[in-house]
């Protein structure tokens, strides 16, 4: 039986990907000093300790809320385009689910497709250029595809946390077409794209949150 989402979940799930973000600070600021301004993790790191903290004040009861509220704070304190695109992403989430308290698996990807149109008008990219929507996409395609099967919440967390990784992984042999990146050309080549790893972190961290759900 497929579990409901609730705001205390999902709440949860934010706060994992917080900590992961300032886990993973320096690899992500790594990775964005090759091929970028050498900002996503000091961004990325900023942006989700103020929506931590936003909640830790004023904790959300229903999932619009929730990820209005998310999707605001990363668009005011995160600098660059991960801001904006992140902040979509969560925007879209919120005003697809709606005034509710909980959410099932289906509706939740839904939402998550609505962010990830999101993303594709802020951006103008599509798969396939480097960018964070090469390890979006495919997770929440299996979300869809884990949902559909009748999997378990926190089994369709995992297998979407592991098909981000490979498509973060499969950025790394190509030309980047989009942002910062485009203007190395060739020399973009070999380098795992900054937003594809903070994506992947994103549904690790949601498979983290959701791991000892139904158990």
């Amino acid at each position: 039986m497929m579990a409901e989402l609730t705001a205390v979940l999902l709440t949860g799930w934010l706060h994992e990907f917080r900590a992961s973000v300032a886990a993973q600070r320096e690899y992500l600021t790594e990775l964005d000093s090759a091929i970028g301004d050498a900002d996503h993790g000091a961004n990325l790191d900023r942006g989700t300790a103020a929506v931590v903290a936003a909640f830790e004040q004023a904790p959300a009861t229903r999932l619009d809320d929730l990820f209005k509220r998310t999707g605001m704070t990363l668009v005011s304190s995160v600098g660059g385009a991960s801001g904006p695109l992140f902040g979509t992403f969560f925007l879209r989430i919120g005003a697809s689910l709606g005034p509710v308290a909980s959410t099932t698996g289906a509706d939740f990807g839904a939402a998550l497709s609505a962010g990830l149109g999101g993303v594709e008008t802020r951006g103008k990219a599509a798969l396939g250029e480097k960018t964070m929507l090469d390890a979006l996409a495919p997770a929440i395609d299996a979300w869809d595809s884990a949902v559909a099967r009748h999997k378990h919440v926190r089994e369709a967390a995992v297998l979407a946390a592991t098909a981000a990784a490979t498509g973060r992984d499969a950025t790394a042999p190509l030309v980047a077409t989009k942002g910062r990146a485009s203007y190395l050309g060739e020399r973009s080549v070999g380098h795992i794209d900054p937003g594809a790893a903070s994506t992947t972190l994103l549904f690790e961290a949601l498979a983290t949150a959701l791991d000892g759900v139904g158990k």
